[in-house]
């Protein structure tokens, strides 16, 4: 048989038979006069086996491994490990089905938040800070929108046990957001010294409940969210911080 005709025999194409060759998993066949490769019947069960085992799931590696061993001991292993991923594979599947019925339940029910897809605990906590039909939160408020955006990429990029202790924070302070964003959207245009800096800060620091070890975050995330603010209104942020955290000590 030619390339061509073994290739169409077991179902691969005549590239992936080179690529094989290359990669040593299927022994070059001897040739004919004119240069033409001659394969046998013991090629094709070859080729066919390669094939199979890479349709199980199989990096072209593993299968070189398997068919090193004659005795079929790593095949064995081999098969094991892959039944494992795909166990895993499968409960990661079910964990994000579970997590798409809540966000299409909301969704259907008009409550999925213009965010989402977030994770249940900060829509909820969405729909108090200036979410549609928030007591009193102007639907305007340019802070309510910086922080719905900024906990928005907070409840992907924070890891979980952090994420649930910054929704416990804000948590607290969310029957205060009204005035708190008020006060920070009066800031827009005042300097960091003004004394309203001063007034906001208490403000939200008053709101925020005690947590011990809360220190005014430097760098990554924090440059962010600070460097989106008017310098007021990050100098009244930062203070709040210092002010919850010496109130912990």
């Amino acid at each position: 048989m030619r390339i061509g005709e073994i290739a169409a025999l077991v179902g691969v194409t005549p590239r992936a038979v080179r690529h094989y060759h290359r990669m040593g998993l299927l022994p070059e066949p001897a040739r004919r006069a004119n240069g033409y490769r001659e394969y046998g019947i013991r090629d094709a069960v070859l080729l066919a086996r390669i094939r199979r085992l890479a349709e199980l799931g199989l990096g072209l590696d593993e299968v070189g491994d398997v068919i090193a061993d004659d005795e079929g001991r790593e095949l064995v292993e081999v098969l094991e490990e892959l039944d494992a991923d795909l166990e895993r594979q499968e409960r990661v599947i079910r964990e994000r089905r579970a997590r798409l019925a809540g966000l299409l339940a909301q969704a259907r029910e008009g409550r999925l938040a213009a965010e989402g897809p977030v994770s249940p605990e900060l829509a909820a906590l969405l729909a108090d800070l200036g979410g549609p039909g928030a007591p009193g939160i102007p639907a305007d408020s340019p802070m309510a929108a910086k922080d719905r955006e900024i906990l928005t990429l907070l409840d992907t990029v924070v890891p979980e046990e952090e994420r649930a202790r910054l929704m416990e924070l804000m948590r607290g302070a969310a029957g205060h957001a009204p005035a708190i964003y008020a006060r920070l959207d009066a800031l827009a245009g005042a300097a960091p010294d003004d004394p309203l800096v001063t007034e906001a800060a208490a403000a939200l620091a008053a709101a925020l409940p005690d947590a011990a070890g809360v220190e005014v975050p430097e760098g990554g995330l924090a440059d962010l969210f600070f460097g989106d603010l008017a310098p007021a209104q990050a100098a009244a942020v930062r203070l709040a911080l210092r002010l919850v955290a010496e109130r912990a000590r």
